[in-house]
């Protein structure tokens, strides 16, 4: 059945978009004055560059891990433009190779770096958050009550970088529990802006994406992270599999992606 071409379009749209928020995409706003390059084009492109991308693995029966890690990906050129590949013309999408750049799997495709963004400037903290429920499967806990917003701190220190800012929030213990993970996941992905455009900086500060799990495992670039979560594939296999099993409404869904395969 999965080899059929309306299974898989239907796999695409009701499982995929559903699984990556992507039926969210919509909704997201990008400031155009930061963001001149941005456009609804844009935006359908995004959604097409993750819908090949997902249908290529469910055609194909590739692994798991290539969610996380292919070194492949599906592009037009006005996307590979945005992405700064080269050599690709027109408006069809086709396979394209991601040796030598600093892109792998979903984690890097503009849809979800802009989804788990704000209009004006990336979120961090909201990124590592979708990491950790939708790839990991280990949400963090809603915040305690009474907890400071971001926004104070910001306020308060308006010319620290965005990660000296968010160690200042962290240093209150309420906020530290939760955000140690989240915001190590965040600011790994740091070098791609609010509508996944590559970027060595943010304003007047270079970025740092290095960051440490609780694990102890420690990175230097969104590659090395890359390379570190795809190493917990049977997490992320179980993962997904709830989620497929919440979609069939609780029904058993076991597939050669099943954790205990």
């Amino acid at each position: 059945m999965l080899k059929d071409p309306r299974s898989q379009a239907a796999l695409v749209e009701n499982f995929g978009r559903q699984w990556l928020n992507l039926r969210n995409l919509a909704d997201i706003k990008p400031d155009t004055t930061r963001f001149p390059t941005f456009s609804e084009e844009l935006r359908a492109d995004m959604l097409t560059e993750t819908d090949r991308f997902f249908a290529e693995i469910i055609r194909e029966d590739r692994s798991m891990r290539d969610f996380i890690d292919a070194k492949y990906t599906f592009v037009n050129e006005r996307l590979a433009s945005h992405y700064g590949i080269a050599d690709v013309k027109g408006e069809a999408f086709r396979r394209v190779s991601l040796e030598g750049t600093p892109r792998a799997g979903v984690l890097t495709q503009a849809s979800i770096l802009m989804l788990t963004s704000d209009p004006t400037k990336t979120k961090p903290v909201l990124r590592g958050k979708w990491i950790l429920e939708n790839i990991l499967g280990t949400p963090p806990p809603d915040p305690p009550a009474n907890v400071p917003a971001l926004e104070e701190t910001v306020e308060a220190n308006p010319d620290a970088s965005l990660r000296e800012q968010m160690a200042l929030h962290r240093s209150n213990p309420t906020c530290a529990s939760c955000h140690l993970t989240m915001d190590a996941i965040g600011f790994g992905f740091e070098n791609f802006d609010a509508i996944g455009r590559w970027r060595d900086k943010d304003g007047q500060h270079t970025i740092d994406a290095a960051g440490k799990l609780p694990s102890g495992e420690s990175f230097k670039s969104p590659t090395e992270l890359i390379t570190i979560l795809s190493k917990r594939d049977r997490q992320f296999a179980r993962c997904v599999t709830e989620r497929s099993e919440e979609r069939r409404g609780g029904k058993e869904c076991r597939s050669r992606w099943s954790p205990d395969h």
